[in-house]
């Protein structure tokens, strides 16, 4: 990555306290112009709970150094009860945080060095964040960018997916606690004072993951803070990105789609991560793009960025299937709306094991899948991609063994799709709820491997909608319609396209409460593809210009990290566990001495034939030390369930110069309602 700086000598400001009404002050770190006192600039701001000082430095000192050196006062702020910000944590995304917020916008815009206008952006909880912010409208706000986010906090997070409960929201309650009950820093809140804040949070902690899986289904708990609830609500510019490998790839489209204000779209290969350092590749020049954004909304020059096509979109090529790839081969393609104009709908009908245009005899088919069953499928987000995590689903023989599949013929021209594929199926099911999981996959004709493409997962219940379920009645017909994540990729010549489908995907989605089987009329189902061909204009797109940064911050490695990811199978009883563990090693943060570390393990193991074994296991620690600073947080959980009731063991750990100096637990029995 090219390391580059504007022409504008940039002033740190370690820590500056942003008052609120009720006395609470948020602390925040400024990038700011040298001359911006006598000469005002705009402002970007990231809002978020991960720690300013030793939590995300490592890349918000490159980015936010480099939009300053262009003539942004550049602040990234603690939300309250978080890093080194007074208060206390409640949960994510609640009304106090967007107020908070909204205080501090009005803050920013009163300060001599900045010219009245500010713009918002974030990865992930900051991507949630400009959305939320946006939608209240503060006054100067003018522009966002959001990456990695969503606008509906029910169907496209980490909680639920289709009404199906995901495994990963054990693991990030598990990490919430722990992340947010961290010790501020005795360098910034007074070492007077630091342990009794500590203490404070500590005492506050609970585990918010309780309310999650509490609330299966959507109902005014998820529709706080999901903007699709009004769209309309939002009026100032957004540019909406993501990657292919992350979990909110969705939301792109939708807010293309739904958005009235000023919109832009960009979506490439990447996993959980800006462009410009995406893995899998390749990263773009995206803070340069960046600066085109802001420069048009907060300084009202005419970059041209406006008059450029609504959504650029990365066209993925066929790659063998690998737990992680540096890049992905394809090209850039771009729409001048969104739904586009550009792409088609392709019908293929269902029959046994056959995928065809044309119509295909009569078939019953009957899919009980072993509760194993997506064990090749991956992480559900690809969080560490830049890392060495092996994150990405495997070659899906594995899962297709227990799912029905149904394959095209070999392919006579390459077939581009751009958009949500969805499955529509007239079955059966003989329990009151069920998961139907649907992958499309590439045949490799050579290997016979088989890349997964896109996913979707619909819990059977929830087949109208999340508010009103309505059990399945055995014996009775329904009408199903599935959609698939979003996703742009080129099936080869030659190749075949494999529809599968299946009644479990574990561990990404925990089980129905029952073992079920779907019975599928064959002749009445039906797959519609998007396609998306090739346009003469795709190969005159301005290329983005290569990486570049300003320089990082020196760090000594003092002990290196480790992901790994492992099946165990057991013959009997049989069993198959799931591990993944991720030790980030140590390193010291140079400029401020401190030492911080990250471990996290996940466990989940389920017996071939009975949901109810189901158990998921998942642990986090993080440290931070520095002389005689010394403190580390531990969360785990513990899930298991029967065919009525979920049942959470967490438990809570602080540490202080290695000694265990606060410890809670709670035992939680939750209700399944139709999960």
């Amino acid at each position: 990555m090219k390391i580059a700086l504007g022409p504008r000598p940039v002033r740190l400001i370690e820590n500056v306290w942003i008052p609120l009404s009720d006395g609470t002050r948020l602390a925040a770190k400024i990038w700011l112009p040298e001359n911006a006192a006598s000469s005002p600039v705009p402002a970007i701001v990231d809002y978020i709970p991960y720690r300013k000082r030793d939590g995300t430095v490592l890349r918000d000192e490159p980015m936010y150094r480099y939009f300053a050196s262009h003539g942004y006062a550049s602040i990234r702020i603690d939300i309250r009860g978080t890093g080194d910000s007074e208060g206390l944590f409640e949960d994510e995304y609640v009304k106090r945080e967007q107020d908070d917020a909204v205080e501090a916008i009005a803050w920013i815009t009163l300060q001599s060095w900045c010219g009245g206008s500010v713009g918002m952006i974030g990865k992930s909880w900051g991507g949630f964040s400009a959305l939320q912010v946006a939608a209240r409208r503060p006054k100067g706000l003018k522009a966002i960018i959001t990456n990695c986010s969503t606008d509906d906090r029910y169907g496209d997070d980490v909680h639920y997916m289709g009404g199906c409960l995901l495994n990963e929201t054990v693991f990030w309650g598990a990490s919430i606690i722990a992340q947010m009950a961290q010790s501020p820093d005795p360098e910034i809140v007074g070492k007077d004072r630091w342990r009794a804040m500590w203490m404070e949070r500590l005492e506050n902690a609970r585990p918010t993951s309780t309310d999650w899986i509490t609330h299966q289904r959507r109902d005014s708990f998820w529709e706080h803070g999901s903007v699709c609830e009004d769209y309309g609500a939002i009026d100032c510019g957004v540019y909406a990105v993501g990657g292919w490998g992350d979990g909110y790839s969705n939301a792109v489209f939708r807010l293309l789609s739904n958005l009235k204000a000023p919109r832009k779209g960009l979506i490439g290969p990447w996993g959980h991560t800006y462009p410009h350092e995406g893995v899998p590749g390749p990263a773009i020049g995206f803070l340069q793009e960046c600066l085109r954004w802001w420069d048009y909304w907060l300084k009202d020059k005419d970059t041209g960025i406006m008059q450029e096509p609504m959504l650029r979109s990365w066209m993925m090529d066929w790659a063998e299937p690998a737990a992680h790839y540096d890049e992905r081969p394809g090209h850039w393609v771009a729409d001048p709306s969104w739904p586009s104009p550009h792409v088609t709908s392709r019908v293929f009908h269902l029959g046994t094991g056959r995928l065809s245009e044309q119509a295909l005899p009569e078939a019953t088919l009957e899919i009980s899948s072993l509760e194993t069953v997506g064990i090749a499928g991956g992480e559900w987000c690809a969080y560490g991609a830049g890392g060495l995590g092996p994150e990405m689903p495997l070659d899906q023989r594995w899962d297709d063994g227990g799912s029905l599949i149904f394959d095209s013929e070999r392919l006579m021209e390459a077939t581009p799709i751009l958009g949500a594929p969805v499955l529509e199926l007239e079955i059966t099911c003989d329990k009151p709820t069920a998961i139907l999981a649907a992958r499309l996959s590439d045949v490799s004709p050579s290997s016979g491997e088989v890349t997964r493409v896109t996913y979707g997962l619909l819990n059977l219940s929830h087949r109208d909608n999340h508010e009103n379920l309505q059990p399945m009645e055995a014996g009775k017909p329904y009408r199903i319609r599935l959609a698939m994540n979003e996703v742009g990729y080129t099936f080869p010549p030659g190749h075949r396209i494999r529809l599968s489908v299946s009644t479990a995907y574990w561990p990404i989605a925990f089980p129905a409460p029952e073992h079920a089987t779907l019975t599928i009329k064959a002749e009445a189902s039906d797959l519609h593809l998007p396609i998306r061909m090739p346009l003469p204009s795709d190969d005159e797109l301005p290329v983005f210009d290569a990486p570049e940064t300003s320089p990082p911050i020196a760090i000594t490695v003092l002990k290196p990290g480790n992901v790994e990811r492992f099946l165990r199978m057991d013959a009997f009883p049989t069993r198959v566990t799931v591990t993944v563990r991720r030790d980030d090693g140590s390193m010291r943060l140079d400029p401020i001495g401190t030492v911080v570390s990250l471990k996290e393990h996940k466990i989940y193991s389920v017996a071939e034939n009975d949901p109810t074994t189901a158990r998921t296991e998942v642990y986090c620690r993080y440290g931070l030390g520095r002389g005689a600073w010394q403190t580390a947080v531990e969360g785990r959980t513990i899930m298991t369930a029967t065919k009525s009731v979920f049942h959470m063991q967490i438990a809570f750990d602080a540490f202080e110069n290695g000694e265990c100096i606060f410890s809670n637990s709670w035992a939680k029995t939750i209700p399944r309602d139709l999960v």
